[in-house]
């Protein structure tokens, strides 16, 4: 699940309430804290808390308690094509049937 799909997840209107640490999605739907997705009016589900979590007042196995759902996906960039192979074989080339030209106008 990418960050964009996980902020769906807010707890909100019925929806359920997924929160990620350590790109780990946890479902605290079902703890009275996280009630509408709102955690002691400090967090929100459907985030990442990671950096959060580290100056929470409790530790990061509370969160792990919870069932895990999935994990963050990172959005994957397309790999660049580098091209610059086939555009120096194309001067060689020409360059080769410029020479094989000249040669054959010169006998």
């Amino acid at each position: 699940m990418t960050i964009e799909e996980l902020a769906k997840f807010d707890g909100c209107e019925g929806r359920a309430a997924y929160v990620a640490v350590n790109n780990i999605i946890y479902d605290v739907s079902t703890s009275l804290r996280w009630k509408n997705g709102h955690h002691e009016g400090a967090h929100q589900a459907g985030c990442d808390l990671t950096e959060e979590l580290k100056s929470a007042p409790h530790v990061r196995t509370v969160v792990e308690r919870f069932p895990v759902v999935g994990k963050i996906e990172k959005k994957s960039v397309p790999e660049k094509k580098t091209t610059a192979g086939i555009p120096l074989l194309s001067i060689i080339i020409m360059a080769f049937v410029a020479l094989l030209m000249i040669a054959t106008y010169m006998l």
